[in-house]
């Protein structure tokens, strides 16, 4: 006979069982960045491999969130997690990201040199954007084959900006199960190209869908940093429309009952300790400046950085007022400088400095993200690395007692 107190996991491969039958409701979130992937992609493999030493090396992040949310590289990141092999295990684990980033992103940021210089690269600019992204759509295409949304192995939620409706298009695996709204279950691959087509470095993606009848719907997508660089808020958000329309694996949840979330948000750095802007240089800025000034593109860090700041604030105020600030972990680096704050420069020695990042992101202390300074500041001495192994021992107990309150695990008590 196995008592609750006693019940030992079947397997880490086992389904996550609905959150009707836990105590949270768990979600990890990623942000956009290009190149700068990587230094999520450290933290997941780090927090992956707690979850291993908890519960065996089968352990896979998607065995243990309700919801993996991510924009831009976080998209591909969350795809990367959560999409099935044939064994309906996800594609890569966690460990994968930071070998598949060093491996690709040169190919998919080519560091070919432009003929007359900077100002070939401004004439280049200003006739398309940087990168053709082929070795990009060629290579998200053979990873993800054929899979489409719905198969994703827990829910996932990521954002694009449609540009022909001017207005944001979040595809989440809750909208499309059950064969509910099918012109929405687009493949994993174009969802994963459409989310990363930032504005100047890589181009707009079009593609169609269609249902059993027949019906067609075109998407004209760019990047879903535009709308929602970090995308927290939109993956509750998407939770929290389930709740009110009565979802039975959320059944006895109340809508605004944050104290129920326990949310992961990984960011891929900032550079704004470097301060590279100022108000008298900007004063004479015109277009093609907001667009080039600094080897940058100075308009989309202006709009990812207000988005991604301002929902951390945000999320940061709901759960200290609600005194659950524990259950809200953002981690972020704010002394990006130089190439490395770069989201394109893919040379090896910037990779291999963005690993460097994200290995010493985890010994930093947890920071909070302080509006008036920008600057990410410490609230204790605890580090990322210990809060995340503290979070794993909560994730995993949290699918135990899933296990356990389901009508399977209840079978299994009674024997």
């Amino acid at each position: 006979m196995t008592t609750p107190d006693r019940l030992v996991m079947e397997s880490p491969r086992s389904p996550l069982q609905p959150p009707t039958y836990g105590d949270l409701i768990t979600v990890l979130s990623i942000d956009g960045g290009g190149i700068r992937g990587i230094i999520p992609g450290v933290i997941l493999g780090f927090l992956e491999s707690e979850l291993q030493k908890l519960d065996g090396e089968d352990a896979r992040l998607a065995d243990y969130f309700d919801v993996i949310s991510g924009t831009s590289t976080g998209g591909l990141v969350t795809a990367m997690l959560t999409a099935p092999n044939d064994k309906s295990r996800p594609l890569f684990a966690a460990k994968d990201i930071k070998e598949f980033y060093l491996d690709h992103c040169p190919k998919i940021f080519p560091q070919d040199g432009v003929p007359f210089g900077s100002a070939g690269k401004l004439v280049k600019s200003l006739t398309g954007p940087k990168y053709d992204g082929k070795y990009l759509h060629k290579l998200v295409k053979e990873k993800l084959g054929d899979i489409k949304l719905h198969q994703a192995l827990t829910n996932i939620v990521i954002p694009t900006f449609d540009v022909k409706r001017l207005q944001p298009t979040i595809f989440t695996s809750y909208e499309v199960k059950n064969n509910s709204n099918p012109l929405k279950d687009a493949p994993l691959a174009d969802i994963c190209i459409a989310t990363s087509a930032a504005p100047t470095y890589l181009p707009a993606y079009r593609f169609d869908t269609k249902d059993s009848t027949g019906k067609i719907r075109a998407f004209h997508l760019i990047d879903g940093g535009v709308a929602a660089n970090n995308p927290t808020l939109i993956a509750i958000s998407e939770v929290t429309k389930e709740i009110t329309k009565g979802n039975s694996d959320l059944s006895h949840i109340k809508a605004a009952d944050y104290g129920r979330f326990l949310v992961i948000s990984l960011g891929t750095g900032v550079a704004k300790s470097e301060e590279k802007y100022n108000a008298e240089e900007v004063a004479g800025w015109g277009v093609i400046s907001w667009l080039t000034a600094h080897d940058s593109t100075p308009l989309i860090d202006v709009f990812s950085e207000a988005s991604s700041d301002l929902v951390d604030s945000h999320m940061a105020t709901v759960f200290q007022a609600i005194h659950h600030k524990e259950n809200y972990l953002r981690i972020q680096d704010d002394t990006l400088t130089g190439n490395v704050s770069s989201v394109d420069i893919a040379t090896k020695e910037n990779l291999e400095a963005l690993v460097q990042v994200g290995e010493k992101l985890l010994k930093k202390p947890v920071g909070r993200v302080n509006l008036e300074t920008g600057v990410h500041e410490p609230v204790g001495d605890v580090t990322n690395e210990e809060a995340l192994t503290k979070l794993a021992k909560i994730l995993s107990r949290e699918k135990q007692l899933r296990e356990i309150r389901s009508p399977k695990g209840k079978v299994a008590t009674s024997e």
